[in-house]
């Protein structure tokens, strides 16, 4: 029987709005099982040094003219994670064997084997006393892929264990979002398919005093502007970008929108994550599995969403509706239908991949990354 191991997950996302932590148990293979799920919101100086700072960064010449407020930033989002930790450690009644480590990407170019996550491994393992896994994407861009999307493999291992009917896509919404489309051979294929919420949150943090639109109710009480919505997407499927395989939010511009009122900008965005969204998905899930019929009225694929973007009310129903116009006739299922938390399913991720990383598996693939071939990942560091 497979030995089994208790992992912390710490994922913080595009938002750069705090830290999502799991604990789970898994034999980093077939099986896991969540022991906690809790969210730790960054401190105001922390969200606004971060969001400043990324701002000024576009390329690795930035990287290095910005290093010593990298650093800074860097030491203080470290010293935020080492404190959570020992917070769960001292609350929790579990032994925490790994942890895994993912940091705050602050830029993503992987055509320059580049990605760059803000976190030191050696910092958050000395002041824990645990042994940590980070940098999670090195080894894959090495080996030519693109860094991400990384959770596949343990959207699969959900998929499997919950003996979901196949064909099934599990779509990510984050600030970028990406699918995981596994087909009836429980073949898997992933990458990003778009926007998710980045361009939302910044239009209602550039012209608001809030940070994202809750429940989609700030788009609803607009109006989509359709000439500037059309133009913006012949513009994106004009352009390179359209055809990326992996996104770092920079690849999408909202200054199409300039002009429009806070209500107005946010529909007409919405409707642009979604229209993007919802095209770049069905052409993956079509990839993977048949080509879909749009003449049958019985075509079906069971997508389930997960990431703080399913709860923005609005762009779920733009995105079920472009696709319900293709007659595919399921409609979008949250995760959390399944008893999971959509809200942390990219921290247990991350602390599957860290089991996987510390058993020396595979957590990228050419179906998923674009790799030359699969790829462990993970630098482990003990420092105590």
């Amino acid at each position: 029987m497979s030995k089994s191991y208790y992992s912390l997950g710490l994922m913080s996302g595009t938002s750069g709005d705090g830290i999502d932590a799991s604990i789970i148990k898994s034999d980093g293979d077939t099986k896991y099982e969540v022991i906690l799920d809790k969210y730790y919101k960054y401190t105001d100086e922390i969200y606004e040094k971060f969001h400043s700072l990324k701002e000024s960064i576009s390329d690795a010449g930035d990287l290095f003219k910005f290093k010593k407020e990298l650093l800074f930033l860097e030491t203080e989002i470290t010293l935020f994670h080492s404190n959570l930790v020992n917070e769960i450690i001292k609350n929790s009644k579990t032994d925490i064997d790994l942890i895994g480590f993912h940091g705050q990407t602050i830029l993503h170019i992987p055509e320059d084997q580049l990605s760059k996550q803000l976190g030191i491994g050696k910092l958050l393992s000395f002041h824990t006393k645990k042994i940590v896994i980070c940098d999670f994407r090195a080894n894959d861009l090495k080996n030519r892929g693109q860094g991400a999307p990384l959770a596949p493999i343990f959207h699969k291992l959900l998929v499997n264990q919950n003996k979901l009917s196949l064909p099934v896509t599990i779509l990510n919404i984050g600030g970028i979002a990406n699918i995981t489309s596994i087909n009836s051979n429980n073949i898997m294929i992933s990458s990003d398919v778009g926007p998710g919420n980045c361009l939302i949150d910044k239009w209602i943090r550039l012209n608001s005093n809030k940070v994202f639109d809750k429940d989609g109710l700030i788009a609803r009480s607009g109006k989509v502007n359709t000439f500037i919505l059309k133009q913006a997407l012949e513009s994106f499927y004009l352009s390179y970008i359209s055809r990326k395989r992996s996104y770092d939010i920079r690849n999408f511009d909202l200054s199409f929108a300039r002009g429009l009122s806070l209500e107005d900008g946010a529909a007409t965005l919405t409707e642009f994550s979604a229209e993007i969204i919802t095209s770049k998905m069905l052409i993956d899930i079509n990839k993977n599995n048949e080509p879909i019929d749009v003449f049958a009225s019985t075509a079906k694929y069971n997508i389930y969403v997960c990431g703080g973007g399913r709860k923005n009310k609005l762009l779920i129903e733009s995105i079920e509706k472009k696709i319900q116009a293709k007659n595919i006739k399921n409609k979008i299922k949250l995760i959390d239908d399944l008893g999971a938390d959509g809200d942390f399913i990219e921290s247990q991720a991350f602390a599957y991949l860290a089991i996987r990383s510390y058993l020396k598996l595979p957590i990228s693939f050419p179906e998923t990354t674009g790799c030359m071939k699969s790829s462990t990942g993970g630098i482990i560091v003990k420092n105590y």
